[in-house]
């Protein structure tokens, strides 16, 4: 059974930048798509960014294209998510997915736990 583990959520001012990390383990994600999602308060949990197996196909959501980076280590068995150019509105906890194929299709069998992103002065 894969268990996925993020961490590196915390406090981060306006305009500043955080690194995610989410840890695959219990099996092996190398041959898994995974994306990123995230949750505000009061809202539905929305898509962030996802990228194929290989890590070299990547989608991101149009609120965050040109800020954020997803990048995938098989290596490592990790996935990341480098934010930079962050403003209130990524306020939100970020769950890691991976899918049981090796391609984005939009659905996801694995999630992590979350970890607190908060954006604030």
């Amino acid at each position: 059974q894969v268990h996925l583990e993020e961490s590196g959520g915390g406090l981060v001012p306006p305009g500043g930048s955080l690194r995610l990390s989410c840890v695959c383990s219990g099996g092996t994600c190398d041959n898994k798509a995974m994306a990123w999602f995230r949750q505000a308060p009061r809202k539905d949990r929305e898509f962030v960014s996802a990228v194929t197996w290989t890590g070299r196909s990547k989608y991101y959501s149009d609120s965050v294209r040109g800020r954020f980076i997803i990048s995938k280590d098989n290596d490592k068995n990790t996935l990341y998510l480098q934010m930079n150019d962050m403003d209130s509105e990524d306020t939100a906890v970020y769950y890691c997915a991976a899918a049981s194929t090796q391609w984005v299709t939009g659905k996801y069998d694995y999630w992590g736990q979350g970890t607190q992103v908060t954006v604030s002065s």
